[in-house]
């Protein structure tokens, strides 16, 4: 099996821990290459000269599994290309927090289980993002964690209705709304007040930001409705929608923002046998 090697060269400094996978797999028999997740701009970091980057999307074809080197960022970067070949993606956490890495800077010596086959694959669901101008597609993505409608100036709210299914759910004013699925639960949904909600679960939440009405509370629908978040006409307000937190889309009065659950899956590898529940008291502070 080929592996591929994706460390972010902003969290894996020098390369330490992706060298230090690449030397485990490979005394375990297995094939690796080393591929960025993304272009390194400017000279902010310097890329140890005796490795070989090669193309990601030409790896992957062939590719067995994705081993992902930073926080959930560089997770979430890395799914897209994964996705699109059915590649399973197995995160090391170098990040803060790191809800969708299986393991930590010190477990790598687990990655020799992969060799033998003693490892899970765990699918979760994405959603399929698109904004709706006067009739026509402007913008089109797909989220592992959620998309973000936020407003722009600091001191103005502004005015959503939210459809399930074309029927009318809520409205309200408000600093934004998050549409997320279960695995982007624990991410800027739960920061807004959202429900925690289990990874593997088929669910749409609903979770208002800051909004300025009582009734307005987080709404966890079924996976296969379809969710609108439809703009109030704007009067010297913008209001943008970023997605998996990307480069932010600029979003005009009247712009419908439609989504619903995609085809597409991520896959995640587990190792260590931690439940969700282990993860969220370690990662969060329980008990």
């Amino acid at each position: 099996m080929k592996v591929v090697l994706c460390p972010n060269p902003y969290r894996d400094r020098g390369m330490k821990a992706a060298q230090a996978a690449e030397r485990i797999l490979r005394e375990a028999g297995l094939q690796t290459v080393m591929c960025l997740p993304f272009q390194v701009e400017g000279s902010v970091v310097d890329l140890p000269r005796h490795i070989k980057f090669r193309n990601t999307q030409e790896e992957l074809k062939h590719a067995g599994l994705l081993i992902c080197f930073g926080g959930d960022g560089t997770i979430l970067h890395a799914a897209k290309d994964a996705n699109a070949y059915n590649v399973p993606i197995l995160g090391v956490n170098l990040g803060s927090v790191g809800f969708m890495a299986e393991l930590e800077q010190g477990e790598l010596s687990q990655l020799s289980k992969l060799a033998a086959g003693k490892y899970a694959v765990e699918t979760r669901m994405m959603l399929d993002v698109r904004v709706r101008r006067e009739g026509r597609t402007v913008f089109s993505d797909i989220a592992l964690n959620d998309a973000a409608l936020t407003k722009g100036a600091a001191a103005r709210m502004v005015e959503l209705e939210i459809y399930g299914d074309k029927t009318l759910m809520t409205g309200f004013s408000s600093d934004g709304v998050v549409i997320s699925t279960p695995t982007g639960s624990t991410a800027y949904s739960m920061s807004a007040g959202g429900p925690i909600v289990e990874p593997t679960a088929e669910n749409i939440i609903v979770t208002p930001i800051c909004p300025h009405a009582l009734s307005a509370r987080s709404i966890v629908l079924g996976g296969d409705r379809q969710v609108a978040v439809r703009m109030g006409r704007m009067t010297r307000k913008t209001a943008y929608l970023s997605v998996d937190g990307g480069r932010a889309f600029r979003l005009s009065g009247g712009d419908t923002v439609e989504l619903r659950r995609s085809a597409a899956k991520t896959r995640l590898v587990r190792l260590t046998g931690r439940s969700f529940y282990e993860i969220l008291n370690h990662k969060l502070g329980g008990v």
